[in-house]
């Protein structure tokens, strides 16, 4: 009866103890996670599902089955996050700011933002944009209903238009095509909405057409292709020739037939995608990340994870970034062979 009453009180001792060193131990916890977050774009885009993606390959938090065993192959502590955003725009706006510490951006913007020039003309440069990786190709997409007589870019005049959020970086490429048709916002009636939204309101018919630029298939544009028949405008090749001349982050390229339902092999431009970070992020951090993100056994993630993640490949990592690299970032491609 005695050493049951001192078991008692000795177990009691220990769970007190354990009970003062809890705080302790879930502070330690807590110290050994690292956030980081990927700006990316409206709910609906092929940024957002991106974001998501590498978020979930460079994760690994505490506690995660190691990487040899089956498990995460991320960065160890790291759990990234995804945040929608406006896009290209806002997310170099914000790296600059400090407010993210890495985004997704078509390789332009990141260009006029770290020269401080075009959209970013009378703004400080962001020169303090570093580059992780070059993704993959975004398309242009210039949605219209099949019935609705609008058969080439120039048509456009006089119609209701969504460019695309205010401040996302498709407002500005689709101003800059419309030039060289001879069009301004002022020949159109301007609508800024999230590609979500353009595809309802197409569908209902508040507006006639609209612009996105992004990876085909697009989901917004593969929903609405299964409601109502659609089309895509062409860019004929010597007009794609010619901006392609006048603005080299562009590249000629198609929408194959198939991408959206009842619709055939579309000219257009394309355009890379970058993840862009902020020179301010630690070295050994951004070099985890982007060996995680060519680790070999992350390949299934990427091949699986999204349309277009088959061509996120490490041999067009380097390809028209127009920015210098992270030095974390720099140390990975020199020791894989693609920094000499």
């Amino acid at each position: 009866m005695q050493r049951t009453k001192h078991s008692r009180m000795k177990l009691a001792a220990m769970l007190v103890l354990a009970l003062a060193a809890l705080p302790a131990v879930l502070r330690a916890a807590e110290e050994d996670i690292r956030y980081f977050t990927i700006g990316t774009g409206a709910s609906s885009s092929t940024y957002f599902l991106t974001g998501a993606l590498l978020g979930n390959i460079i994760s690994n938090p505490p506690g995660s089955r190691p990487c040899d065993r089956g498990g995460s192959c991320g960065v160890p502590g790291l759990i990234a996050v995804g945040q929608s955003t406006q896009g290209s725009v806002e997310n170099m706006r914000r790296i600059g700011a400090g407010s993210l510490e890495s985004g997704l951006s078509r390789a332009n913007i990141v260009d006029w933002a770290y020269n401080g020039t075009w959209i970013f003309a009378g703004e400080t440069a962001i020169d303090s944009l570093r580059a992780i990786a070059n993704l993959y190709p975004e398309e242009l997409h210039i949605v219209v209903r099949a019935d609705s007589g609008i058969e080439s870019i120039a048509d456009l005049k006089g119609h209701r238009v969504s460019l695309g959020e205010e401040q996302s970086g498709t407002r500005f490429e689709a101003l800059l095509v419309l030039r060289y048709y001879g069009l301004t916002v002022d020949d159109l009636e301007p609508v800024y909405a999230t590609p979500g939204h353009a595809a309802d309101l197409l569908e209902v018919g508040v507006i006639d057409a609209f612009f996105v630029i992004a990876s085909s298939p697009v989901a917004a544009v593969t929903e609405l292709a299964r409601r109502v028949e659609i089309d895509l405008l062409q860019i004929e090749e010597a007009r794609a020739i010619e901006i392609v001349r006048d603005h080299p982050f562009f590249t000629t390229t198609a929408i194959p037939m198939g991408a959206y339902e009842n619709v055939s092999l579309t000219g257009t431009l394309g355009i890379g995608t970058i993840w862009v970070t902020s020179a301010d992020v630690e070295d050994d951090l951004i070099y985890g990340i982007t060996r995680a993100l060519w680790h070999e056994r992350n390949r299934e993630l990427l091949d699986r994870g999204h349309p277009k993640g088959q061509f996120i490949d490490q041999t067009m990592a380097l390809e028209g970034l127009g920015i210098p690299l992270h030095p974390g970032a720099e140390r990975y491609y020199r020791e894989a062979g693609l920094v000499h």
